[in-house]
């Protein structure tokens, strides 16, 4: 298992960037009060955030800048990214993922953040946070308490419990399953293939979301890591929310069926319907920490991603 990080205290700083589209400045404002009272944080924005280069928070060496600059500062212990959009997997080779590995500290984010956490486990072998951030969900007018409870596991090493009590669960194939959660957004999973931050699938439990994609978009993804021999070996896959992807053409697969072909292909545990992703509510989970799936009891558990002090548990 990947190392996990220290778990957060109330007054602690942590840092603020955006490492891959430029984040609504509006929205990212509105989100301050709930990291600062709610949560009892100190914010650091990262220097680069306003920068703006066309559909990119600025150049690849400012973002890059900035990510290093929060990992390697001792006074900020989690880095939250502000949104996604693209541009990650720009910058994922400028990183220094030694220095990364020996500053572990707590990594936040989703959607084009994926490319991020699946660098930053398979080179610096750290845990990370697939959850909502600042100026796409916190900075919403109206967000769902669920969403704004996620953040609660960073400040305790407890462990999380989705059940149907907060969405309903579909199961495409019976039985429970053992390993790691790995994944993230579908698209950029898919091209960390064939890189040197390639996703490693083998014995894990695989998690998917994705938005704005249609069937036979997701059909595409699913066959690439099918036929790149990452589907073969999972433990389970997970499947979470999938928004805005009303196919363009009337003759199509619908999403379900997408999803029950590759789910029975792959023969392992396997449940729909997790709002984890463009979603509100928006539940929040660790990757790179024990996880369990059992689609009698219609449940996932996940171990917990943080420690209670500094010494690190592998």
């Amino acid at each position: 298992m990947a190392v996990k990080p220290e778990r957060l205290k109330r007054g602690d700083k942590v840092g603020i960037i955006a490492p891959a589209s430029p984040p609504d400045l509006e929205k990212l404002k509105r989100a301050v009060p709930f990291f600062e009272e709610a949560l009892g944080l100190e914010l650091v924005v990262g220097k680069n955030i306003e920068n703006q280069y066309g559909y990119l928070a600025g150049r690849d060496e400012e973002r890059a800048s900035d990510v290093m600059s929060m990992f390697l500062d001792p006074d900020i212990k989690a880095v939250f990214c502000a949104c996604g959009g693209y541009g990650t997997a720009r910058i994922a080779d400028l990183l220094d993922y030694e220095a990364i590995k020996n500053h572990p500290k707590i990594f936040w984010g989703y959607s084009d953040i994926t490319y991020l956490h699946t660098a930053i486990r398979q080179r610096a072998g750290l845990v990370t946070f697939h959850g909502p951030m600042l100026a796409s969900d916190i900075g919403n007018k109206e967000v769902h308490s669920i969403t704004k409870q996620s953040f609660n596991q960073l400040f305790s090493p407890e462990g999380l419990c989705y059940t149907e009590e907060i969405s309903r669960l579909d199961v495409l194939v019976e039985g429970s399953g053992e390993g790691e959660l790995v994944g993230g957004n579908l698209c950029l999973i898919t091209s960390s293939l064939g890189t040197e931050n390639e996703i490693d699938t083998d014995g894990k439990i695989l998690f998917i979301e994705d938005i704005h994609e249609e069937p036979r978009n997701v059909d595409r993804y699913l066959n690439q890591l099918w036929n790149a021999g990452k589907l073969q070996g999972i433990k389970g896959l997970v499947i979470g929310d999938f928004s805005d992807g009303e196919p363009e053409r009337q003759k199509t697969l619908t999403l379900e069926e997408v999803l029950h072909h590759y789910a029975d292909l792959i023969g392992k545990p396997a449940m729909s319907g997790f709002m984890i992703g463009h979603c509100d509510p928006h539940f929040a989970i660790p990757l790179g920490t024990a996880c369990t799936i059992d689609t009698a009891a219609k449940v996932l558990k996940v171990e917990s991603g943080v420690v209670a002090n500094e010494s690190n548990k592998y």
